[in-house]
């Protein structure tokens, strides 16, 4: 009975002394380490206690040379397999740690651009709904009789609501792409129509505010993508462009292929981008800062979101840097196999 209490006394001994050096170790040096780091110590603190607790029964002679190696041999097995074993496991625990973190980071950025659009958008429909209520009462109070006012009004009017249309539309498709809900029907697509397409629709606007609108490709690719869609895409990147740049201005439009596939630039003379700006020319409802020339249309600050998403949609890229006295805004798709 002596010989067992005493055994119990070594060994309880040995790993209390093991466990609190082990508690040190992760409150100090590994303090605020990895996952894995602290189960390594902790599978080496169960290991330590064991040995330590065999290599004092061995030398209070309870036990014989041939049974401490054995001992010896099975305890270093069992610890090496453990260790391995608490190594994956923590790089396990580490990574899913890791991905969790990186989704509640997505989940707050995703909520706060959700606040932020809400907050634009409300702004956005509030003033032109305000002003068509105004002069929708002065019509039908008779406040407004003249024709030349009742006239202009009217114009007013109809003005607001291809706005307001146009933004509805803009979050709709926002919607589609964020829920991805959008469908593609891809085809061999000549990017050079779709450019013409687009500089034969926004011409009137850029000749209204004093800009040229120049082509400057003669090599345009055939692309795989969705012919509405890079529509828009193109549309939404040449009025951007006309927005910001001021009159005399010149964009130019752009094409090629190169080993990535076929390629789109858009370039202005809008001033440029303040460099922290330009990280977030695509987020949703970003308008840039006053630094930039200022635009005759604000616009909803969703058509470059837009460009991104169906861009993305397309298995391609969008980027945005500042050459010379402008901006250029450069569009990779997939080529034709």
């Amino acid at each position: 009975m002596r010989d067992v209490l005493l055994t119990f006394l070594m060994a309880l001994g040995g790993s209390l002394t093991v466990a609190v050096a082990g508690l040190l170790v992760l409150r100090g040096p590994l303090r605020g380490r990895s996952v894995t780091a602290h189960i390594v110590v902790l599978l080496l603190v169960t290991v330590v206690s064991v040995l330590a607790g065999i290599v004092g029964a061995s030398l209070e002679m309870f036990i014989s040379d041939h049974d401490l190696h054995v001992l010896l041999i099975v305890v270093g097995t069992a610890a090496t397999v453990s260790l391995a074993a608490g190594l994956w496991a923590g790089r396990r625990l580490a990574r899913a740690s890791m991905w969790a973190t990186e989704a509640r980071e997505r989940e707050r950025e995703a909520e706060a651009r959700r606040r932020e659009l809400v907050a634009w958008v409300s702004h956005d429909l509030r003033t032109p709904l305000a002003g068509l209520r105004a002069m929708t009462e002065a019509l039908e109070d008779g406040v407004v009789a003249d024709p030349a006012t009742v006239a202009d009004y009217h114009h007013r009017i109809s003005a607001e609501t291809e706005r307001m249309a146009a933004l509805v539309d803009d979050l709709f498709e926002l919607s589609r792409i964020n829920a991805g809900a959008l469908r593609l029907t891809l085809s061999d697509v000549p990017l050079g129509d779709v450019v013409s397409d687009a500089i034969a629709s926004a011409t009137p606007l850029a000749e209204a505010a004093g800009i040229s609108l120049v082509a400057g490709s003669d090599g345009w690719p055939t692309v795989r993508g969705s012919v509405p869609e890079l529509s828009r895409v193109v549309n939404n990147l040449v009025r951007n462009a006309i927005r910001y740049t001021p009159p005399d201005g010149t964009i130019v439009i752009t094409g090629g292929q190169d080993a990535t596939g076929g390629w789109l630039a858009v370039s202005d003379t809008c001033g440029g981008i303040p460099e922290a700006d330009l990280p977030r020319v695509f987020d949703v409802a970003f308008r840039g800062t006053p630094a930039r020339t200022p635009a005759r249309d604000a616009g909803g600050g969703l058509g470059l979101a837009i460009v991104r998403g169906l861009v993305e949609a397309h298995h391609g890229e969008v980027a945005v840097d500042n050459v010379n006295s402008g901006c250029r805004f450069v569009v990779h798709l997939p080529a034709v196999a």
